[in-house]
């Protein structure tokens, strides 16, 4: 037996190689009766026993059980990694907003002044959009499409007009801050059965307004919870917070604010730092992990409490990367991440971007949709950079034990901190907590209560031991 002790682990975690068999992690969950067992190369993890994880490893039983299973493994997550067709595509109608939020991923200018797509480019670009996908997806499918910001609805003409042509091709989705989201806007949308997003950053008006502000300083806190409340009950809701220095004492509190309207989806998502406001306003990653855990216990204890869940998305997606790595939703927490791979964007003049965080930064653009077939951009310099992007290759990614679990994120944000893609996530240490805090979910039984209902559905089991 080697044993090495692991920097970015800490000394609760030694590396072990039984003989020439696999390599084990032991990796620290912060549970008072388990560790977990991860061999990083395939994801593959066990929760041992503390008294029994030198017996599991040194022992015969599970390596030579893993080794079985080790080409499945590997080859479930190559699939996820790297197989997978693109399918989706964020499209921002507009470069400009209503509101000024203090972290956008986009430049402050173009949302102050810049251009919009006409009902006529626009639809020009949803027919340039459904010949890629005819041509590439199997017969059958339906890929999603969601009018993003800036705020798409500044140019809802024109975002209407497409989804009435094409509801019966594209999965469509509207995200919006909610300021014009009227009462025709919401019949249209519903009886068109689009998704609708919409932001909230507080529990209160005090904290919500903090960072999402119009140009001329007033907070949008009333209407959003009016829509909210309106959306309840709706298939297609889905509520994201941005979780930053301003609110992230909050998160607990938020927790039990959507609980009690009956909201079941959300997502706590830490602030991306592509832009210069987004990097000023991250939390500290201690003081970011233990709200952010409070507020997945204060989840757990109100479903307890009252058999509601209320699903916190993005954590959700980790989970689900640990016991079904194929089955996850979101694809930013793995590499290379989904950006130009799983899905892109498209920006107000057609320029086309691996995914929205790039479209602030124009050495990322693959070119232009009405110029360039779209298979042609997805095979740029640009793209390539992006969707080539691989943990292992990164220092000191590429000893950490949860590397297919974190990915990361985001090469955007990355590359905004550093002028390259090739270095760890700014939130390194809060991505590793969040890690450990869900195995120690996993050993609590927590799973299925924080776990989307059904989510086993149609999931192959491989049993290992």
């Amino acid at each position: 037996m080697t044993q090495a002790i692991s920097p970015l682990w800490g000394p609760s975690s030694a590396c072990v190689n039984a003989g020439a068999g696999p390599h084990f992690d032991v990796l620290e969950v912060g549970h008072k009766d388990y560790v977990a067992l991860i061999n990083a190369d395939t994801a593959f993890w066990v929760l041992s026993p503390r008294a029994k994880a030198l017996d599991y490893l040194l022992g015969a039983e599970l390596p030579k059980s893993y080794l079985e299973k080790e080409a499945k493994l590997a080859g479930d997550l190559e699939t996820v990694r790297f197989k997978l067709l693109v399918s989706a595509v964020y499209f921002n109608p507009t470069e400009r907003c209503n509101l000024d939020c203090g972290y956008c991923y986009l430049p402050r200018e173009a949302r102050r002044t810049g251009q919009d797509m006409d009902p006529a480019r626009l639809l020009e670009a949803l027919d340039r959009l459904q010949d890629f996908f005819v041509s590439t997806l199997p017969e059958g499918a339906r890929p999603q499409l969601v009018f993003h910001g800036s705020e798409p609805l500044l140019a809802k003409d024109a975002v209407f007009q497409g989804i009435e042509q094409y509801g019966d091709y594209f999965r469509f989705g509207v995200q919006t801050n909610t300021v014009l989201l009227d009462r025709a806007a919401l019949d249209f949308l519903k009886a068109q059965g689009a998704g609708i997003g919409i932001s909230l950053d507080g529990p209160t008006p005090e904290v919500a307004d903090r960072t999402r502000r119009t140009w001329g300083g007033s907070g949008v806190f009333a209407q959003t919870v009016k829509v909210l409340e309106e959306l309840v009950g709706y298939p297609g809701l889905n509520v994201i917070t941005t979780v930053t220095k301003e609110n992230v004492r909050s998160l607990p509190e938020l927790v039990e604010f959507y609980h009690a309207r009956g909201v079941t989806n959300a997502l706590l998502n830490p602030v991306r730092g592509t832009q210069a406001g987004g990097r000023a306003l991250m939390p500290d990653q201690t003081e970011l992990a233990h709200f952010f855990f409070k507020a997945l216990d204060r989840a757990f204890e109100l479903y307890e409490k009252t058999g509601r869940k209320l699903v916190i998305g993005n954590f959700a997606n980790l989970l689900l990367g640990l016991v079904a790595p194929g089955a996850r939703r979101l694809m930013c927490d793995i590499s290379p991440c989904g950006g130009g791979r799983c899905f892109f964007a498209v920006g107000a003049g057609g320029e086309v971007a691996p995914c929205s965080e790039f479209l602030g930064l124009p050495e990322f653009h693959g070119g232009n949709l009405f110029k360039d077939p779209v298979k042609d951009l997805l095979a740029t310099p640009a793209f390539k950079q992006v969707t080539t992007r691989m943990v292992e290759n990164l220092d000191p990614c590429k000893r950490c034990a949860v590397r297919h679990v974190c990915g990361a994120p985001c090469p955007a944000e990355v590359y905004a901190f550093n002028g390259h893609l090739n270095a760890p996530a700014p939130l390194c240490d809060f991505y590793a907590a969040q890690a450990r805090y869900a195995f120690k979910v996993i050993a609590d039984g927590r799973l299925d209560a924080l776990l989307w209902d059904n989510w086993q559905e149609g999931l192959e089991e491989i049993v290992v031991m």
